[in-house]
């Protein structure tokens, strides 16, 4: 895959700063907000996904640290928004290709209308208590994200529900809840996400599906890794993010993966060393999956994207891709943007 950025450290010296922002309140007309918003973004060169819905605002941006602190500015004016909370990360080059400013019926899409975290929602733990929390054994801790998203890392003894969107969170949770909670039981439910907005809808609805001890990391695994030491963590690998640097690590550090053209799945060094891997064009994972059709397509739009590299420009196709998951599909048919 072509990265928009290499491996960089948490620093102020790399000259991107990119803000995962999210924030559940009620506008009243979010379609007004959206001219101005993409405006100011697009004036000021600031790059990436936000979306508003009826229920708020979620996204990631990117851009320098003057651009982005009037976006914030401009987002904490908008009505209800004056305690929007910034996870901030840096990276050495811009990590998306575009600004997208859309309009969505959910900012994070759980498919469950009557879910408000505004009315009800389970009690936050801050990251440096997070520890605790999750390895008491009498604790369920409940990873909300997607498979993909799970397989290059979680918390050490986390339960995968193996889903593919956040849509089928609710199916899952109703579908497994004896064999989770035990018959009548109220043990104690602990859940994270990437930034934590997965969690405010998954924690809302546990509560109106009758579960009282709810728990969820404030932040999300993006806060936890901040904050917390790597030699103090229950963090095992690294945390997908929805934009070009693909993974990051402790400190919000860059991780080593990349994703694959043809079906989207991230992959680590070892996955690159395999031989079906073809750069641009599969993994082991798709392989067998290809067609000889797709297969040229691919190669040919990896030569592209070779060429347009030399001359400095970015390739067209993967202008287009840009802001996809791992299957192919936009990310905000996920858990919301890049998710935040």
């Amino acid at each position: 895959m072509t990265r928009a950025g290499s491996a960089t450290q948490h620093s102020e010296e790399t000259p991107v700063r990119v803000a995962a922002l999210y924030h559940f309140t009620h506008f009243a007309d979010h379609a007004a907000l959206r001219e101005p918003l993409a405006r100011l973004c697009c004036g000021l060169g600031v790059k990436g996904t936000l979306l508003l819905a009826r229920e708020g605002i979620n996204g990631t941006i990117a851009g320098s640290d003057a651009a982005i602190a009037r976006v914030v500015d401009h987002v904490r004016a908008l009505p209800g928004c004056a305690g929007l909370e910034i996870k901030y990360s840096r990276a050495g080059v811009m990590p998306f290709w575009r600004m997208k400013v859309r309009l969505k019926a959910e900012i994070v899409t759980m498919g469950q209308p009557d879910i408000d975290p505004l009315q009800d929602v389970g009690a936050y733990v801050e990251p440096q208590d997070w520890n605790a929390l999750i390895a008491d054994p009498e604790t369920i801790v409940i990873d909300t994200r997607n498979d993909y998203e799970v397989a290059v890392g979680a918390f050490r003894g986390a339960i995968d529900p193996k889903t593919q969107t956040f849509r089928a969170f609710p199916e899952w949770f109703r579908a497994e809840r004896e064999r989770l909670l035990g018959a009548g039981g109220q043990p104690r439910v602990a859940m994270y996400c990437t930034g934590g907005i997965r969690c405010e809808k998954a924690t809302a609805f546990l509560k109106a599906e009758g579960v009282e001890q709810v728990f969820h990391l404030k932040g999300g695994i993006l806060k936890y890794l901040e904050t917390v030491p790597e030699t103090d963590s229950l963090w095992e690998g690294d945390c997908f993010v929805f934009d070009q640097r693909v993974t990051v690590r402790h400190g919000l550090a860059q991780g080593d993966y990349t994703l694959c053209h043809a079906c989207r799945r991230p992959l680590s060094a070892a996955d690159r060393a395999a031989p079906q891997y073809v750069e641009g064009v599969s993994c082991a994972a798709c392989h067998d999956e290809l067609d000889d059709a797709r297969r040229a397509a691919l190669a040919e739009r990896q030569r592209q994207e070779q060429l347009a590299r030399k001359r400095g420009a970015a390739h067209l196709g993967a202008v287009q891709e840009q802001g996809q998951d791992q299957q192919g599909r936009d990310p905000d048919a996920k858990a919301g943007s890049g998710e935040s």
